[in-house]
């Protein structure tokens, strides 16, 4: 079973400042294509074909899918939503990429690995 990658779009975008502020959608559309990228050739200690799942809220809302990766939009709070992913996919390996650290410890008491947004967004 492939590894499921759920992204925390809010937390990763916000991890460079380069004026993401200006159009939040615009920075979750190009995080998610920077994720496309990784879907089949997958990250360090997880070996594609991942199931990446982009978790967006707010004002980065009506992004759409892509190939590789699945857009969903938090009804509420982001973090949430992660977790009730995390949940949903009991039984599998599930990395989460986030630095949020109180998001880290939720999913970390569900059995998912976390890694921080370097790994899908290097710093320039």
């Amino acid at each position: 079973m492939t590894t499921l990658l759920i992204v925390d779009g809010a937390n990763v975008v916000g991890s460079v400042p380069d004026g993401w502020w200006r159009d939040r959608r615009g920075a979750a559309e190009r995080l998610r294509d920077r994720l496309a990228d990784f879907a089949e050739r997958g990250l360090p200690g997880h070996p594609g074909p991942l199931e990446i799942v982009l978790v967006v809220e707010g004002a980065a809302r009506g992004v759409a899918s892509v190939p590789g990766v699945r857009v969903d939009e938090a009804p509420g709070s982001g973090d949430d939503r992660m977790v009730e992913l995390v949940a949903e996919a009991a039984g599998r390996t599930r990395l989460v990429v986030t630095a949020d650290r109180e998001l880290r410890r939720r999913v970390g008491e569900l059995g998912a690995e976390v890694t921080g947004p370097r790994t899908v967004r290097p710093h320039p």
